[in-house]
């Protein structure tokens, strides 16, 4: 074994230290099988995720990870799964999918890239993330942002919302639509959404 994969193996491991076992074991598979429900039903005439407003938190060039756990990091575990999918119901790989979102106190890191970073669909266009429920603050419902882009598409900016949530009704950017199916998973939640890209 050489010294980048000790490291690599390394981090990997500290960031999972943070993550409950209930979590770190849930079945991956059964979403790789597709077991899992859609966010909604796809068909060849799916609308298009509705857009929304980047908020004055984003910073380009995330680091490229699909976990945003570090340690020290506080708060709720939570794995948001999906497929990123064309109108036509078709698999997208190779999607670009940038993710920022603020801590359980309800803060943005301004200065670094904490709770940020972009990742990759895989072949079958699915996306997974690892990381921690936002918290919230005035004027804002619970909610982690999003940018989504196919090879050589247009990009796609939006949020995602949790369902039951108090300043759900509040926000006045809050859309049905853009409600993940959230599920709890003894001391962290599972959560899933399926995006739907415009090509062409």
């Amino acid at each position: 074994m050489n010294r980048e994969t000790k490291t690599s193996r390394r981090r990997f491991l500290l960031a999972w230290s943070a993550v409950p076992a209930a979590v770190a074991l849930l079945p991956w598979s059964r979403a790789e099988a597709g077991e899992l429900p859609p966010t909604r039903a796809c068909s060849d005439k799916s609308e298009p995720t509705p857009p929304q407003m980047a908020g004055p938190f984003f910073k380009p060039r995330s680091p490229e990870r699909n976990s945003l756990l570090v340690p020290g990091i506080k708060g709720t575990p939570i794995i948001l799964t999906g497929v990123v999918l064309s109108t036509a119901c078709k698999p997208v790989p190779g999607a670009l999918l940038d993710f920022w979102q603020c801590d359980d106190h309800g803060d943005y890191d301004n200065a670094g890239y904490t709770l940020r970073g972009h990742q990759f669909t895989d072949a079958a266009g699915r996306y997974r993330l690892e990381t921690i429920v936002p918290g919230v603050y005035p004027g804002r419902t619970r909610h982690f942002h999003v940018r989504a882009q196919a090879p050589n598409g247009s990009v796609l900016t939006t949020q995602l919302y949790f369902p039951g949530e108090p300043g759900n009704e509040g926000d006045f950017l809050f859309q049905r639509d853009l409600l993940m199916t959230v599920q709890d998973a003894g001391n962290a939640k599972t959560a899933r959404f399926d995006f739907v890209l415009k090509l062409g």
